[in-house]
């Protein structure tokens, strides 16, 4: 029993944290991203009727490709509770069935057997290849690309609320301005809001367009108000970004803005994760008094490794740059 925990716990290892240092869990990550670029090109090229000829080998291709995904699925289901330690062996099977992963690996397998309903899921594939990214510096570039969206998350749903409501509004009153002159083009208030979403968030697409006077005004005032809803989220999210890149220029000095005792974030990405409350003591002149880790409070002795999200209470000597 305890052998077979054993390997699980490799499996798992294995499969689901990529770690850089682990060869085979290095060599699983290229491996799948070697099949699903297989299998994606497969699907890609039997779309051309000039490779008619090779249309067996992509089968075969994609059935292969299929049925290592079909393994995976079924040892990430397999080493499921030691994803979800915390609950029982059935749930952590069913909370894996129902996460975002699980459904996307699901979705990517069920298309190859042309069940009814299910075709429009074959290009869920691509989004596979996002699962090997595995990013570990806090600044890294994919990294900073969703810490800027989920910080900004509040302000960023405002601006397309904003959107949206202008959308509805613009629909409404060109369906109002335009239905007697053009009933077949602003049918309903739908085809108004095609119009608005092109002429909000693009140049419009010139199939539907008004003729009246006031139709034509309202879409001259909608066409300039759509250059500033635009310009919001854009903005948001470029603000977000000039801060990301702000704190870690700030960040080359650990200890700045501490004149005598306060605390110190432990970060992701931080060089102080892995070193020694009396190395971090040395190396920057400072007295670490306490350290805070998941609602505890730490006594901070010589041998104590810092870890990631700890806070540490310190009294700094000087301001010590990286």
């Amino acid at each position: 029993m305890k052998e077979q925990r054993s390997i699980r716990q490799r499996i798992f290892e294995i499969i689901q944290i990529g770690n850089k240092d682990d060869l085979p869990s290095r060599l699983f990550d290229w491996g799948i991203a070697i099949v699903i670029l297989l299998n994606i090109t497969a699907m890609f090229c039997e779309t051309f009727d000039a490779l008619e000829p090779l249309y067996s080998l992509f089968h075969v291709i994609e059935a292969v490709t299929v049925a290592i995904f079909c393994v995976e699925y079924a040892l990430r289901i397999w080493t499921s509770d030691l994803l979800y330690p915390k609950l029982s062996k059935k749930k952590a099977v069913i909370r894996f069935l129902l996460s975002f992963d699980g459904v996307v690996d699901l979705l990517t397998i069920l298309p190859f057997f042309y069940l009814s309903g299910f075709i429009a899921f074959r290009m869920l594939r691509v989004v596979r290849i996002f699962h090997l990214f595995r990013i570990n510096a806090q600044y890294d570039s994919f990294n900073v690309i969703t810490t800027v969206l989920f910080e900004k998350r509040n302000q960023i749903f405002s601006s397309v609320f904003i959107i949206v409501i202008l959308m509805f509004a613009s629909s409404i009153g060109m369906y109002s301005a335009e239905h007697e002159a053009q009933p077949d083009v602003f049918k309903n208030a739908f085809s108004g809001l095609w119009w608005s979403m092109s002429t909000l968030l693009t140049v419009g697409y010139g199939d539907i367009y008004p003729v009246t006077a006031i139709g034509r005004i309202m879409a001259i005032c909608i066409a300039f108000l759509g250059v500033g809803v635009v310009a919001i989220p854009t903005g948001i999210i470029s603000a977000g970004f000039v801060e990301q890149y702000s704190k870690k220029a700030h960040s080359d000095s650990i200890l700045h803005d501490i004149e005598k005792i306060g605390e110190i974030p432990v970060d992701t990405g931080s060089e102080l994760i892995g070193m020694t409350v009396d190395e971090i003591q040395n190396e920057f002149e400072t007295r670490i008094y306490l350290i805070f880790r998941s609602g505890l409070s730490i006594i901070a002795a010589d041998n104590v490794v810092i870890q990631e999200k700890d806070i540490l209470v310190v009294h700094s000597f000087k301001v010590v740059k990286k």
